[in-house]
């Protein structure tokens, strides 16, 4: 069963909400999605994240959020699911979840002095009629030079190991970077919450 996620005080929330799901164990996109102050339960999508050969990574991102929320939809089918996934690219390279050090290390190098782009996905499927909308929010990111001993400093105080791109914005992260433009704040984080809002919106659901 999802672990259920109670509401915040106060939230004008209907009953319906209460089939809202998360389809990630993330806990930064559930630490996002709970500031709507909306009811909602988490499940494991056990979806695996890869990329094929040829694919856009925007296309990509929208695929594993839409299959992500399909593979929890399928246990809950009175819910509405949230899927999301994150794909980085810098200088052609696609830059996934590191989860070594050294990995990390080699992201952090690539990174360094450059630009990269963060493409992040959401969508929400209505398990019950089948509808499905997802929306993909672009976040340009511009890295400071890095030398390794600023890398090994932070590698070992933040451990980024479950982030794409091996820097967390929302943490110590954000000291490597120079600039970041993006049309949602959130995005970068690992879930839109402007375009969630709009997209719970289009299945139904208004968090207001």
């Amino acid at each position: 069963m999802p672990r259920a996620i109670a509401p915040k005080r106060g939230a004008g929330a209907s009953s319906d909400i209460l089939r809202l799901v998360l389809a990630s164990t993330s806990p930064y996109r559930r630490a996002l999605l709970e500031r709507l102050g909306v009811p909602f339960s988490v499940a494991d999508p056990a979806v695996k994240e890869e990329h094929r050969p040829g694919e856009a990574p925007q296309a990509t991102a929208g695929r594993l959020a839409e299959a992500k929320a399909r593979a929890v939809a399928s246990r809950y089918p009175d819910s509405l699911v949230i899927g999301s996934d994150q794909v980085a690219v810098c200088g052609g390279e696609i830059l996934g979840k590191p989860f070594t050090h050294a990995n990390a290390v080699r992201q952090l190098r690539t990174l360094s002095g450059r630009e990269a782009l963060f493409h992040t996905a959401v969508c929400v499927y209505h398990a019950r009629t089948g509808a499905s909308r997802t929306r993909v929010v672009p976040s340009r990111v511009t890295f400071r030079a890095l030398d390794d001993a600023t890398i090994e400093s932070y590698l070992t105080k933040e451990q980024p190991y479950d982030c794409a791109g091996s820097a967390k914005s929302e943490g110590l992260g954000i000291a490597l970077i120079a600039r970041i433009q993006s049309e949602d704040p959130s995005a970068l984080i690992g879930l839109p919450l402007i375009a969630l809002v709009d997209l719970l919106r289009e299945q139904g659901l208004n968090v207001l």
